[in-house]
């Protein structure tokens, strides 16, 4: 417990230091000619410090003589006139700066101003004269380095005051106490202010920051998204045209040639959609990517390319497309894509029927396959798992709703996507 009270102490009378001034909202710019005016921006309470110190430098300095004329007493050396005007002006100059040596600055000069206050008073039993700029002085010393340090330190301030006035006059300890207090708690009250305020805008910047890193994120997992649609259906083609097509052409120099031009169309489509999705990734002026998504239009793609990949497609299309959001038509083209994709890994050469149709406000998308008819890949959790949580999130995103499960010897994924009234 002892250290906890001479800390406090130690940091108020030797080396503590005071919280930076705040200067939000205090600078006064000037638009006058700099020949007139040449610092064109000033601060709105030093100023008002320094014209306040000149006045209580003059009001002092001239009371003090005049007291010195009204009584004749014999004068004071010049030295100790000065440290007393020093006394109630300086601090008051300092006070923003450096709140708590103005404080300190204070106590040590008041033993002058004291002393040559009794001298003119030839010393009286009654006690000391309290004139208005020492009193607006100490008060505005106290509030300030109340408002720009610590609790303890701003209590260990009030506490050495009033000691200080008991010893200097003890009659008016306990109001001088009471009138130190005021300014003590309004600094205090400001600071805890001011330290709310700093803590509310640091806990902006935090949730700033954590929406920035949350969007990064969810920019990541969508990129990722669609990097798998492409890259699973393209590679799942090329894979299995590479592997057909010598055994389709025997020989047949045509049929190989045509073969291999079919997987470099594949390529190149692949290379391009690849170049699509990374382009906002790869521009260093931060311009996005305008070329057009794929859309229902270009589901005749996928299917001729699943078809080609030997895959036997039953494509049914009802009900109209237009009107459909692009973000919908999107989803429902990647989730035809990622479906093909994985009956071509892991039921090759089975049977598929596709449905994309328009029933009411919603577009069913339905991509049902048989068994395969030959060996095919055995599905992973990694693998199978990306491509359905990739059209779940999809599905999700929009307020629709997936269904994806076996059925009989094959697999049936059927989504729901909502697009309004046709």
């Amino acid at each position: 417990m002892f250290p906890a009270l001479v800390r406090p102490l130690k940091l108020a009378l030797f080396t503590g230091t005071a919280d930076p001034a705040p200067l939000a909202g205090r600078r006064w710019r000037f638009t006058a000619p700099k020949a007139i005016f040449p610092f064109r921006v000033f601060d709105a309470v030093r100023l008002a410090d320094t014209l306040l110190a000149l006045a209580v430098y003059l009001t002092t300095f001239s009371e003090v003589w005049d007291r010195l004329d009204n009584r004749a007493v014999t004068e004071p050396p010049n030295f100790l006139v000065t440290l007393t005007t020093l006394c109630y002006s300086l601090p008051v100059l300092l006070r923003d700066r450096w709140p708590l040596a103005a404080w300190r600055l204070a106590l040590g000069l008041l033993p002058a101003a004291l002393y040559l206050d009794r001298w003119i008073d030839n010393f009286p039993e009654q006690g000391i004269t309290y004139t208005w700029p020492m009193i607006t002085m100490y008060l505005l010393v106290l509030y300030t380095t109340a408002s720009r340090t610590d609790l303890p330190v701003a209590v260990v301030t009030w506490v050495v005051s009033v000691l200080i006035l008991g010893v200097a006059n003890s009659n008016v300890v306990v109001l001088g106490g009471i009138i130190f207090a005021v300014p003590i708690v309004l600094g205090y009250n400001v600071r805890a202010r001011r330290q709310a305020s700093v803590k509310l805008a640091e806990e902006e910047k935090l949730k700033g920051a954590a929406e920035g890193a949350q969007a990064v994120l969810e920019e990541r997992a969508r990129i990722a998204r669609e990097l798998h649609d492409v890259v699973a259906h393209h590679m799942s083609v090329i894979a299995i045209q590479a592997e057909a097509v010598p055994l389709k052409a025997r020989g047949d120099a045509k049929q190989l040639e045509e073969g291999l031009g079919e997987i470099r169309a594949l390529s190149l489509e692949a290379i391009a959609q690849l170049r699509q999705v990374l382009g906002v990734l790869r521009d260093s002026d931060g311009r996005k990517e305008t070329a057009p998504q794929p859309d229902l239009d270009r589901v005749d793609e996928l299917v001729a390319n699943a078809r080609a990949a030997g895959l036997a497609v039953l494509f049914r299309r009802s009900g109209t497309t237009e009107g459909v959001p692009q973000a919908v038509a999107l989803s429902a083209y990647r989730i035809v894509q990622e479906s093909l994709s994985n009956v071509m890994r892991h039921a090759p050469g089975a049977t598929v029927s596709l449905e994309v149709m328009r029933a009411g406000s919603e577009l069913v998308v339905r991509v049902a396959n048989g068994p395969s008819k030959q060996p095919g890949a055995e599905p992973t959790a990694k693998s199978a798992g990306h491509g359905l949580v990739g059209m779940r999130e999809r599905v999700e995103m929009l307020s629709g709703s997936l269904e994806a499960g076996p059925i009989d010897d094959g697999f049936e994924v059927v989504a729901r996507l909502p697009v309004g009234a046709p």
